[in-house]
């Protein structure tokens, strides 16, 4: 009998998060949402005004932001809804209705930045003086002047507007087939009973121990993929045209400089990581060599990279377990962090396991004024642990820069966005390593925290590489054929894993089923952020003192200062390279850790 995933409706509405928090009901979602219609409508009525002086460049201000905070929360609550069932057409429809609202939205507002371009800097400065409230849009307005020449005409922000909905076209196409349509069949578990293969389940099979149950899940799974390669490379295709077409209407160079420009990050940044991790290739070879080692093969399979290389029996974790666990490990930031984390637990924030039509993975999201919510799929081992820990970083970050920050500033850069969950995690695994009561615990534990080196720093690293060598050929060619993009992505895992890894033909296809990809240059991040969180976490544990309290300003920053110089307030220089490299350094110290205790 096949074992398949419980609808929504037959699960345990305790484990489901609270979305009343932000609507108590559809209908009163539908009624904010025709008010918003009407709000959007005056926005853009005011079109020409802000010219006028301060008074009115500070009404126009301040009934953008009031209308942005109301679509946040239409937005979010339909998006939401349609994650937890995509396959729900009621919450289908609201997601669809609430992204060409998004549209409206930009195309009401797309007079305003080139209104505050033709401002004189002096004339602004006069103005804030006249209008004190004008003051807290500071930042925002120098913002604007710094990036004065890639905002456009209003009526070319207009028509870039109403080409969102068809740039976003791409993202939402990949979300519909990877998630509600793409089905894998069955593979059969360690007790060789058939069950239906899902992505929440994918993980799990690859760690089996079993490899012939990790060898069927990893060929199912990319066959699937496979059988609609064409498919999907036209489905890139579009991702890299649309991320084309916009950076050459805002006249940037490349893709790669308007996505960084967002958060004034130097493009130097992204080529000194992988310029970094390319020098220390040599650590990710004895890594791949050692675990070839553990694991007692002949010859290592690209399924093989998540099965655990030590032996060590990985119990159950349950939910309740898996809180306990993470609000004991993140302690060491304080009574005030605790508090928090248990208000998260205790009053709606998560979702919890997997349904049927569920999103796939994890994500901490939300909307200004109301607390923010995380989406798990909760499988029960360490990982999920982890993931746990992971996404109440996001949100813990969110309620923080919420609570400090006015609306125009709450929300942070993606840059910064990986920083704080990252942290925790280290912190976490730090944890469980001083509690581990045996030198088998302690490698098992060791050989969890190289994995999330290898699938953070290394991992992302590599699908940095790859999104920069595809928008850079797609600005040259202006098409790569499914092929193409395959047999690239083929020799980057062989380039990164080495020559101790047998690189299976099957995983030139997991470029498919990234989607990360369709939000360009954004995975770089996972591991800058990564290497900064290695380095905060260091300090943290080492007692540095004061650290706690820069953590907590870093999480309450928002976007009121640049990333790179958020990050400078706990010490860390995103611009040396120098995070990056001593992360480095602590995986390879790690891979000899486990290397002496096996």
């Amino acid at each position: 009998m096949v074992n398949t995933l419980p609808k929504r409706e037959e699960m345990d509405p305790a484990f489901f998060w609270r979305m009343e928090d932000l609507y108590p009901s559809d209908q009163d979602w539908e009624e904010e949402y025709l008010v918003l219609e009407n709000r959007i409508s005056d926005l853009a009525q005011l079109k020409g005004t802000l010219k006028k002086g301060g008074k009115e460049l500070l009404n126009v201000l301040q009934k953008k932001d009031e209308v942005n905070k109301l679509f946040e929360r239409v937005y979010v609550y339909a998006n939401q809804r349609y994650h937890q069932d995509t396959g729900n057409q009621v919450y289908q429809a609201m997601t669809g209705r609430s992204m060409a609202l998004m549209t409206r939205l930009s195309d009401a507002t797309a007079y305003l930045e080139p209104e505050i371009l033709e401002l004189e800097p002096e004339l602004l400065v006069g103005w804030m003086k006249e209008e004190p409230e004008l003051q807290i849009y500071r930042r925002f307005l120098e913002e604007q002047l710094r990036t004065r020449e890639h905002i456009l005409s209003a009526e070319m922000e207009s028509v870039l507007a109403k080409a969102g909905e068809m740039g976003s076209s791409p993202q939402e196409i990949f979300t519909s087939f990877n998630n509600a349509d793409l089905t894998f069949g069955t593979v059969k578990n360690d007790a060789g009973k058939e069950i239906m293969l899902t992505h929440g389940r994918y993980i799990s099979f690859m760690e089996s121990r079993n490899r012939e149950v990790r060898k069927e899940a990893f060929e199912t799974l990319y066959k699937a993929y496979e059988d609609h390669k064409n498919t999907l490379a036209a489905c890139f295709n579009a991702n890299l045209k649309q991320a084309a077409f916009f950076a050459g209407m805002r006249k940037y160079p490349s893709a790669l400089e308007a996505s960084l420009d967002e958060g004034n990050i130097p493009v130097s940044v992204y080529d000194n990581l992988i310029r970094a991790v390319h020098e220390s290739m040599d650590s990710m070879y004895s890594y791949v060599q050692l675990r070839k080692k553990l694991l007692g093969v002949d010859t290592l399979h690209m399924y093989d990279v998540y099965a655990p290389m030590v032996e060590y029996t990985d119990k159950e974790i349950s939910f309740e377990e898996a809180k306990k666990l993470v609000k004991e490990g993140l302690s060491v930031l304080g009574e005030e962090y605790g508090s928090i984390l248990q208000e998260g637990f205790d009053n709606g924030w998560i979702d919890v396991y997997e349904n049927q039509g569920k999103r796939s993975g994890a994500y901490s999201w939300g909307a200004y004024g109301t607390h923010p919510y995380v989406l798990l799929n909760y499988s029960g081992n360490l990982n999920a642990v982890f993931t746990l820990a992971h996404e109440m970083g996001h949100a813990i970050h969110s309620y923080y820069s919420d609570r400090t920050q006015p609306y125009v500033y709450a929300g942070y850069r993606i840059f910064v966005a990986e920083v704080a969950s990252t942290c925790n995690e280290a912190l976490l695994i730090h944890y469980l390593m001083e509690k581990a009561d045996s030198k088998e615990e302690k490698a098992y534990l060791i050989n969890y925290f190289l994995d999330q080196f290898k699938g953070t720093l290394f991992r992302q690293t590599m699908f940095a590489e790859f999104e920069k060598l595809m928008h850079q050929r797609f600005a040259d060619e202006g098409s790569i054929p499914a092929q193409s993009i395959c047999d690239l992505y083929y020799e980057l895992n062989q380039q990164y894993f080495g020559p101790d890894m047998e690189v299976d033909s099957q995983i030139a296809m997991e470029w498919s089923r990234i989607p990360h990809f369709y939000t360009p240059f954004y995975v770089y991040q996972y591991a800058t952020g990564f290497s900064a969180a290695i380095a905060i976490s260091s300090k943290i544990l080492a007692g540095e003192e004061g650290i706690v309290e820069k953590f907590r300003q870093f999480l309450s920053g928002g976007s009121s200062m640049d990333p790179i110089d958020l990050l400078k307030l706990c010490g860390v220089d995103m611009t040396t390279g120098d995070a990056v490299t001593e992360a480095l350094r602590v995986f390879r110290e790690y891979v000899s850790k486990l290397e002496k205790l096996v």
